[in-house]
């Protein structure tokens, strides 16, 4: 028999439905660490890929972020075998003079990142961490972690480090200047906009890490610490809760945007934040639903190696899609996804029965983020103003497609010098020389009228671009006006299938037009009456491209433009249904008028995650 991958995922023969189904996947996905811990228990390698940090704070990764979910285990009455290895790695991790000692922390460190972990553990569960050790091992952790805190932290979710591990100090009874902590709490509220939305930081994006760390740091806080953050917090989380959870299909797959996306299931975390925090934000039927769905999603992914271990990657393994800060323990942020172990069996996330998936049946414009949500048969397209990340790899496809799907994930392009080759899904690329090309990296200007979005943006200087996204569910209407001193080439792609062995799929050219369909899917792509011909291509994308699947289709229009005003109208669709080849294929969206378009721009609000960092809205 041929080896399935998706056979090594100890998720797989889970039906994640029960409190005990959550805590074997916790135990399954923990129990192939074991064979990489140190012989002094400190560090867990799992290979020798590097991040950007040293391979000391990267065997710390392995060590430490497991414990985000067998803290909250062990404090809800969860058996697990192996404290004793973290009691020993703590002792020996924080011990000079000891050869697996962590390093100290010097300035804004990897490790800060993982003391929050075990902040957390140490507060929650001290008889498992703390009461095992000796005086003169309790003695160095204490060094440790004051040490650590004196330095900066990043002026982003980082903040929240420093206050975890200031938590843990306050419940071991230990003497620290409190001041810092006070600093920190105050500096994290200038990061809120409104309606429970977070910028990570003082920057023009915003991503999961407002649901996986920004609130899910502040629930944990709101748990441990009674004052007026706290509630503040929580007051937040509930305005979140009515937007984010359009950010999830009925299958339990959520929206693929932004970097990190290797942490895969801490996608959750902030559902599972709500019920360690005892926060009704929504129903608690639908809490768990939202929570236990998405698990359950990744139960026949391809998401570990052959020995169970968590790889980088989203869909599968795949390293071109990683960050500069991917170790291979990175992954194991995941774990966030199990803070509903620390509540009883009685609590009402697991004594009520899951609410139904609710489809997404109308259009949810979100200011704050820049998206309009569309329903897609049970799936949902997250049309995108473009948000803004130019510091890290493949930014420009993270954050500022033209749309993003909790189905069809998007992809990132592996040779920025093979414009004929590139995947372009929900993007529009222009090349001045054939080879080399360029995107939408970020916006002059941003609006939203209704569920019409507007970006003005300049793939170069001297080139300016008008973008119009409108949704028509299950199609969106895209409108470009370009403006160019000198004649370019333009591609401008669909969304990307999976793509089978043996040809067996539909690949469909035609002037103006071009579809696709594979084993489950139809995508296409057709012009809406554009002043330049464009041709149709069913691009055979490089492969481990797209986040989703390992090899794909994109349907893609390509024209060559003169120098002067272009207006390009194109309709998306793609939906898992093959036989819209002959259905809602051949009744695309009406054309819409470019002047019409322009007055609707001039009326919208700003997208608060484009606005100035710092200012609020």
């Amino acid at each position: 028999m041929t080896y399935d991958p998706a056979s090594a995922n100890p998720l797989g023969p889970n039906p994640l439905a029960t409190r005990s189904d959550m805590q074997r996947a916790l135990i399954d996905l923990f129990n192939p660490l074991l064979p990489y811990f140190s012989e002094g228990n400190a560090r867990v390698r799992l290979d020798d890929a590097a991040a950007h940090f040293d391979r000391a704070a990267a065997d710390l990764e392995g060590f430490a972020r497991p414990l985000w979910g067998i803290a909250p285990f062990s404090a809800g009455g969860g058996h697990f075998a192996h404290w004793d290895r973290y009691s020993d790695g703590i002792a020996n991790g924080t011990d000079p003079n000891h050869p697996e000692y962590w390093g100290a922390v010097n300035g804004r460190d990897q490790r800060m990142v993982e003391l929050a972990a075990l902040g957390f553990a140490l507060a929650l569960v001290p008889e498992k961490l703390w009461d095992p050790l000796s005086s003169r091992a309790k003695d160095n952790l204490v060094a440790y972690l004051i040490h650590a805190r004196q330095f900066d932290y990043a002026d982003n979710n980082w903040k929240f480090f420093r206050i975890f591990v200031d938590i843990a100090l306050d419940r071991l009874g230990i003497e620290y200047d409190r001041s810092l902590t006070r600093q920190y709490l105050t500096e994290l509220e200038g990061f809120y906009i409104a309606d429970g939305w977070y910028r990570d930081g003082d920057v023009r994006r915003i991503d999961h890490y407002i649901s996986f760390a920004m609130h899910f740091y502040a629930l944990i806080y709101s748990r441990f610490v009674d004052d007026d953050y706290a509630k503040r917090y929580r007051e937040r989380a509930i305005a979140f809760a009515q937007d984010f959870r359009h950010w999830f299909g009925q299958d339990g797959a959520t929206l693929p945007f932004g970097r990190s996306l290797t942490y895969r299931f801490a996608c959750a975390g902030f559902w599972s934040a709500l019920a360690f925090a005892d926060l009704e934000a929504l129903p608690w039927g639908e809490i768990k639903g939202l929570c236990l769905r998405h698990l359950r999603w990744w139960t026949d992914k391809p998401i570990t190696h052959r020995d169970g271990v968590l790889s980088i990657g989203y869909g599968y393994p795949n390293l071109l899609m990683s960050e500069n800060y991917n170790s291979a323990g990175s992954p194991y942020w995941a774990f966030k996804a199990f803070l509903p172990l620390a509540v009883g069996e009685d609590h009402p996330f697991w004594t009520t029965p899951e609410t139904p998936p609710a489809p997404l049946d109308e259009t949810v414009p979100l200011r704050h983020p820049g998206m309009v949500m569309m329903p897609c048969k049970g799936d949902v397209v997250a049309l995108s103003s473009g948000q803004e990340n130019r510091q890290m790899r493949f930014g420009s496809e993270k954050y500022a497609k033209f749309a993003y799907s909790t189905r069809y994930g998007f992809s990132v392009e592996s040779d920025e010098r093979a414009f004929t080759g590139g995947a372009f899904d929900s993007m529009l690329a222009f090349s001045d020389d054939g080879i080399h090309y360029r995107v939408r990296e970020s916006n002059d200007e941003v609006r939203l009228t209704g569920n019409v979005l507007f970006s003005r943006w300049s793939p170069w200087p001297d080139v300016v671009v008008e973008t119009w996204l409108l949704p028509s569910a299950p199609w969106h209407v895209r409108v470009h006006r370009i403006a160019t001193p000198r004649g370019l080439e333009a591609a401008e792609g669909g969304f990307a299938i999976a793509r089978r062995d043996f040809e067996a799929d539909t690949l469909s050219s035609a002037p103006g037009a071009a579809h696709v369909i594979g084993a489950e899917d139809f995508s296409g792509i057709c012009d809406l009456g554009s002043t330049v011909a464009r041709e149709g291509l069913a691009q055979k994308a490089p492969p481990n491209t797209n986040l989703i699947a390992a090899k794909t289709l994109v349907p893609q229009l390509r024209a060559t433009i003169a120098a002067g005003e272009t207006i390009l109208r194109s309709a998306v669709l793609a939906v898992r249904d093959t036989s819209a080849v002959s259905g809602e294929w051949t009744r695309p969206p009406a054309s819409p008028d470019i002047d019409a378009l322009r007055v609707l721009a001039m009326q919208g609000e700003s997208v608060s995650a484009m606005d100035a960092p710092g200012r609020m809205p």
